[in-house]
């Protein structure tokens, strides 16, 4: 199965689901002070949007910034990445492993 990948610009928030989803959620809670974790968590909990309401759950888990790939080490991916004509840089699709 493909997977595309639809980069938002920086600053384009209006398009992108899940800032919509934090301004849903900004509402929700409507000002109420979230001084801590469970706190928001069990706020985030009680949202609802067309009638279903999310999963939540705290993740612990801490993801390193700035991490690069070097070229060579890119050169297995970069065959199955196939980038937009018009949009290089911010739409991408990745064609799976076969076999």
């Amino acid at each position: 199965m493909k997977v595309r990948l639809g980069y938002y610009p920086p600053y384009h928030s209006k398009y992108n689901p899940i800032e919509r989803c934090w301004g849903r959620l900004e509402e929700h809670w409507n000002g109420d002070i979230l001084n801590s974790v469970y706190k928001a968590i069990e706020w985030a909990k009680t949202m609802t949007w067309k009638g279903i309401k999310p999963i939540v759950h705290y993740c612990q888990k801490i993801y390193e910034n700035g991490i690069k790939l070097t070229e060579k080490e890119m050169e297995p991916y970069e065959n199955r990445i196939v980038r937009s004509l018009l949009l290089p840089k911010w739409d991408i699709t990745i064609e799976p492993l076969i076999g």
